[in-house]
């Protein structure tokens, strides 16, 4: 991944009683990413501070690739019951998406 490389940071506000779930939920998207041709960077789960805040991200080639991803994500049976299960189990209260351009060493 080179040049045009865009990574999307996702800021969730957890229920911080289903924390649990929400670790869950991030350990079913990482592979899928992944095969949806995305490197996946990781969920960072709260610590010490913030209990209800949670990132995400997530890199691919470019803004085009990324949309190809959303694309295959809206068919993709694992993804649909990934996003089942945080529907089910509301450990998401809300997210916000954005679009960063990383600098790698």
């Amino acid at each position: 991944m080179s040049g045009t490389m865009v990574t999307c940071y996702l800021k969730y506000i957890i229920d911080p009683y289903k924390l649990a779930e929400f670790e869950e939920y991030g350990r079913m998207w990482i592979p899928l990413v992944e095969k949806l041709g995305g490197k996946h960077h990781g969920y960072f789960l709260p610590s010490e501070g913030a209990s209800n805040v949670a990132l995400a991200l997530f890199s691919f080639e470019g803004l085009a690739a990324y949309e190809e991803y959303r694309r295959k994500m809206a068919v993709d049976p694992e993804c649909n019951a990934a996003i089942a299960f945080a529907e089910r189990t509301r450990c998401i209260l809300s997210y916000e998406r954005s679009f960063m351009r990383p600098v790698f060493s």
